[in-house]
């Protein structure tokens, strides 16, 4: 589905998501589909793939390089208009896992992240924003993980009962939760 129209078709479940998805909808307007290209240095869309097992009680994240945390599968859209297609392309590629599914087509939230200022491969990116997409996606954890060097330095599962503020950040424990809950929500429904 053309990430547009993903945007417009989701439905926030608070206060926060209300006004991203406005504020994302008013970018996408003003900057059309520039919003996809990290050459729109201010903000871009990206769209992440938070991984998680058949059973729901583990979440596989990588130990992202440049944020020095454990983290998220994700990445820039880099002009494609696929965000869930965007997803499965980044966990692949930062876990090592192929064969992985997406619990639902839906989008599972929307954010608009803040990234801070950071070099990458000896260039200087400046603080911008993500407009963020993410998608709850679902691998066997018995699958065999690698580590994606330019991105990551370690893979590996955890318990959702450790996404709390003592292992995460206030901001993550309240993102990761939220995918947590959508998924749980996602089950039950489709039973």
């Amino acid at each position: 589905m053309n990430y547009t129209q993903a945007i417009i078709s989701y439905q926030p479940i608070n206060e926060q998501e209300v006004q991203d998805k406005k504020v994302i909808l008013d970018y996408i307007h003003h900057f059309g589909d520039n919003v996809l290209s990290r050459s729109n240095e201010i903000a871009h869309i990206t769209s992440s793939g938070f991984i998680m097992n058949e059973t729901l009680d583990k979440v596989l994240l990588v130990h992202h390089n440049i944020r020095n945390v454990w983290s998220w599968t994700g990445g820039h859209a880099d002009n494609e208009h696929d965000m869930l297609y965007v997803s499965f392309k980044e966990a692949r590629e930062e876990t090592g896992i192929q064969d992985i599914y997406p619990l639902s087509n839906e989008i599972a939230s929307i954010d608009i992240l803040t990234v801070e200022g950071h070099k990458k491969k000896e260039q200087y990116i400046n603080v911008h924003l993500h407009l963020s997409v993410a998608y709850v996606l679902i691998a066997n954890e018995a699958s065999e993980v690698t580590v994606c060097p330019d991105e990551n330095s370690a893979v590996a599962w955890f318990p959702v009962s450790q996404f709390t503020k003592e292992y995460f950040s206030d901001h993550d424990v309240y993102l990761y939760q939220k995918l947590i809950s959508f998924a749980k929500k996602t089950k039950k429904n489709n039973k």
